[in-house]
């Protein structure tokens, strides 16, 4: 038989960790679940199982190391022949291994299965029902689409939103979210033999009217009248929170960018970001009043402002 060490591809003086890792590797890669149509893989998987269960307890390794016990765990004679028929001990008599100990512990942290012991003793697994054994299959996960209001979604207000089963939730939007995210609420979608299957939520955030997304800031643009640029005023302004005052400085041109911390959208870490606010000199159409002094102005105090372009 194969040396137990060679077995499991680690050098004879390796320590119990590099054991277990070692072991924990070809278990996946072996493991009958895995390799269906494949009878040499099952195979593989007794003897690497069967050499970890005897080199993970330590009197064992220390009588195979000795040369006292065989690969299958079995006494030696003094000729240096095992008594037992090779592959699995039937059980700690005689001095074979009993695999109901680390082996099975190692598979619950490996595949998640409590393992019992297989009928007659020895190992705890039954191989044939291994091979034999289908996960049931989950319902089919069902998708669905919500416009999140431009507000709600810099907020993050929960959303309802009803479901085929019959359900209505009370959504929570995720923080620092953008359109095309995609929401799984568990076990909300069509049912079947292995349980229900997921509901798949794509939010979108619905356009507004006048704010504009950039990033995790809230843009807008401004009107404001000739005296409230010229004399400076203090003008309420719309935000995702509802509206604020602004104060805008006497001799503001239209483009001047002012800053409201906080009223943008909510980051991941749950922070906001801002909304910027671009001032917009609205003129009237036909003003004869305001035609008149636009022309004693250009008269008295006539100036080129594009003069720093280089056109005259």
């Amino acid at each position: 038989m194969t040396d137990l060490y060679a077995t499991l591809g680690v050098a004879r003086g390796a320590g119990d960790d590099e054991i277990k890792k070692a072991y924990r590797k070809l278990a996946k890669e072996l493991h009958p679940d895995r390799n269906k149509d494949n009878p040499k893989s099952l195979e593989r998987f007794k003897e690497v199982s069967s050499a970890y269960a005897i080199l993970s307890d330590a009197d064992k390794r220390a009588q195979y190391d000795r040369g006292e016990i065989d690969e299958s765990g079995q006494p030696k004679t003094p000729f240096g022949f095992g008594t037992g028929g090779g592959g699995f001990a039937r059980g700690p008599a005689g001095g074979g291994s009993d695999f109901s100990g680390d082996p099975s512990d190692l598979f619950s942290e490996l595949f998640g299965r409590g393992q019992g012991r297989a009928r007659g003793g020895g190992f705890g697994f039954d191989f044939d029902e291994l091979r034999s054994r289908r996960p049931a299959r989950k319902g089919a996960d069902v998708a669905y689409r919500l416009a999140v209001p431009f507000e709600a979604a810099a907020k993050l207000e929960p959303q309802r939103i009803s479901l085929r089963n019959g359900k209505t939730l009370d959504l929570k939007l995720p923080a620092g979210f953008a359109s095309g995210r995609q929401v799984k609420l568990g076990g909300q979608g069509e049912t079947g033999p292995g349980g229900a299957g997921n509901a798949l939520v794509t939010l979108e955030i619905a356009p507004h009217r006048f704010f504009v997304r950039e990033g995790d800031d809230v843009r807008l643009d401004l009107p404001v009248r000739l005296d409230e640029a010229v004399l400076g005023a203090k003008v309420k302004v719309p935000t995702v929170d509802g509206p604020v005052m602004l104060n805008v400085p006497a001799g503001s041109n239209s483009g001047k960018v002012m800053r409201l911390r906080g009223k943008g959208f909510t980051r991941a870490d749950k922070s906001r970001g801002d909304q910027f606010v671009t001032l917009r000199v609205d003129l009237p159409a036909d003003d004869a009043e305001l035609r008149a002094f636009a022309e004693r102005w250009a008269d008295e105090k006539a100036r080129n402002p594009r003069a720093g372009l280089g056109v005259d």
